[in-house]
Formats: structure tokens, sequence, C-alpha cells
């Protein structure tokens, strides 16, 4: 799988064929600029070169699995480059769902454990899961990409701190960026408690975004890159926030 790729220090233009066949799958990718897709095709090639795929619970990672998961891994990092993506090499791929052991300790010191169904994970400094069942069901109509959201993640850790807020260059932008996101998440999270609870209109952003505000963030950034437009209509606040920092000037 791609070993001839990463036995180079440059990475080689992609087989056309794959290519097409990869932008045909998944068209957001194909919608962009032809500019855009050109740099898309030379980051996809880098990031195959530099990272490395294993499959899981009987998995075989073919050319066609790793180009699909490549080409959407760097459209959050077209404009910003992929040091982005420095800290880990591994990419581990499940065909489905993984159910993962999860412990933690309340405030009064008891211990709990339960079975979390994960179609994806990203770990600080560690790898990325991913379903392979979700890749190949990414939507653009739901704003759904399981890929797009956990290198969402990986971006929002950089630095240090998975909070719905990427390194920024100073405090005060820090705290600008949560000035925008931070209302969008609380209206959006009692959207979908409306939702849930009281039969209110259910949100067109996959509710599990009203988990937490980083959650939220990778939920949004979901959406921004695979619907652009009905993204902008359903949160046209958050619509510059993410050019300013996704597509730099």
């Amino acid at each position: 799988m791609f070993g001839w790729l990463r036995r180079r220090r440059e990475a080689p233009a992609l087989p056309d064929a794959l290519w097409r066949s990869t932008l045909a799958a998944y068209p957001f990718l194909s919608e962009r600029s032809p500019e855009d897709v050109a740099r898309l095709r030379e980051l996809a090639a880098r990031f195959l070169r530099d990272k490395e795929f294993h499959g899981a619970d009987g998995l075989a990672i073919t050319d066609a699995i790793a180009l699909a998961i490549a080409a959407q891994a760097v459209l959050p990092v077209l404009h910003l480059g992929l040091s982005w993506y420095d800290d880990f090499v591994g990419i581990v791929v499940h065909p489905g769902e993984v159910v993962a052991p999860r412990q933690a300790m309340d405030e009064v010191g008891v211990v709990h454990d339960w079975e979390e169904p994960l179609v994806g994970e990203a770990m600080p400094g560690g790898p990325v899961m991913l379903s392979w069942h979700d890749v190949a069901h990414a939507s653009a109509d739901s704003g759904y990409n399981v890929v797009i959201h956990e290198f969402a993640h990986k971006i929002d850790m950089r630095d240090g701190a998975s909070d719905g807020c990427p390194p920024m260059p100073s405090k005060q932008a820090r705290q600008q960026w949560l000035a925008v996101l931070q209302p969008q998440y609380d209206a959006f999270r009692e959207k979908v408690i409306v939702a849930e609870r009281f039969g209110g209109e259910e949100p067109w952003l996959d509710p599990y975004g009203a988990q937490s505000i980083d959650e939220f963030f990778a939920v949004a950034c979901e959406a921004y890159f695979v619907n652009r437009q009905r993204f902008t209509s359903e949160f046209p606040a958050l619509v510059p926030l993410f050019d300013g920092f996704f597509q730099p000037v």
C-alpha cells in the first residue's frame, strides 16, 4: 500500500485514475477551485509518504482507502501546511464502529466503568483511529465527515488543550475566538436539548457537537468543509471566524 511512495523523499504525483475516483467518491473535494484541488493532491501525496496506515480487525488497507483518508485529512490544513500534523505518524483504520472501555472517577471518589462506541478518536500526540464504514459514508448533505472531525481535534490539540480553540498568536486572539465560538456552542446545545427533551426541531448539525465545546468545534469543522453553503446559512457568525483561521491571507 503506497510503499513506493514512502520510499521517496519527494512525493510524486498520485496515479490519475485513483485520484479521479477519490474526487468522484467525495465531490466536496472537487468542488473547490482548480488551484485548491491541485494543492490538495500535492498535500495528499506528501501525507501518504509521511504517515503509516494500519488496518485493524482484519481490514486490509488498500491504496483507495489510504488516499480517501489522506485527501480528506489534508483539507483542513490546505492553507496551513502539513506541519500541523507533525506530532503523530499512525492512522489506525477499523472496518466499523469500535467499542472502547472507559473509566473515570467522580467527585466523591467512586470509579465508574462503561463502554463507549466510537467511530473515530484522536489522541494527543498519538495516532488517529477511524471507522472505514463511516469514512466511506461521509455526507455533504448532513455535514457529516469523521475524517475532518478527528483531524480538527488534532488541530485543536496543538496547543496542548482540547478546548475548541486552536493555537492562537496571542491571548487576545484566543479571547476573540472564544467570544464568537462560545455563544454559538451555547445556542446549539440549547437547541439540541429542546429537540431531545421537548420534541423541538432537530438541528442540522450532528447533535454530538452539544457534548462539549471541543466537540462542537470538530462537528462545525466537518460541516464548514463539506457543505459551506448550508453551514453559512446555519452558522453565519462562524464563517468569518473559520475563514480567518483556515484560509489566512
